[in-house]
């Protein structure tokens, strides 16, 4: 596994990397439990909205291949700002090979640079853990919409577990996907 790493570069998305992401996260999530299809949709919205950061946007790229991706964007918990990690993708002849692990740790570190305070994500309990990744009703902080309460979790990026609290408002992107 070290040496796919090894070999992997993080970098921020560029206008002629498109077509390729739109591939990998249609590719990443066709095989998904839990997907509607519309991922790689939800990406090209995300882009159009003033929530889109384009230094949280994110490819692995290895032999010059994209072979992951990661979209952290704006949103608000109650009145504070904090991001919505979603998607988080990689191509399947490339997962279980620590590449989602490389992209969410870069993107952390960006967004802690940042000075973002803290990031949701609606995703398996098991792997996001791994990333600091808790319950988010445990501070208050409530989803739009119904969802297991495991499944949808906050990670502190600046290691203080003081959160803001209330409910989710994602960009309007998220709503017409």
């Amino acid at each position: 596994m070290d040496g796919i790493k090894d070999n992997i570069i993080v970098r921020r998305e560029r206008a002629d990397d498109f077509a390729n992401i739109r591939d990998v996260v249609k590719s990443a999530f066709s095989m998904a439990d839990y997907s509607d299809g519309n991922e790689h949709v939800l990406v090209e919205r995300l882009r159009a909205t003033p929530e889109y950061i384009p230094e949280l946007s994110l490819v692995a790229v290895k032999d010059n291949d994209i072979i992951g991706y990661i979209m952290m964007t704006r949103l608000s918990i109650g009145d504070a700002e904090a991001l919505a990690l979603a998607p988080l993708a990689v191509r399947p002849d490339y997962q279980n090979m620590g590449v989602g692990t490389l992209l969410v740790e870069r993107a952390h570190d960006i967004s802690r640079i940042m000075g973002y305070k803290c990031s949701v994500v609606l995703g398996s309990p098991l792997y996001y853990s791994r990333f600091g990744y808790l319950t988010a009703s445990r501070f208050g902080i409530v989803a739009p919409f119904d969802v297991p309460e495991e499944y949808y979790m906050v990670c502190p990026l600046d290691g203080c577990m003081e959160m803001p609290s209330g409910v989710v408002r994602y960009s309007d992107a998220f709503i017409t996907c």
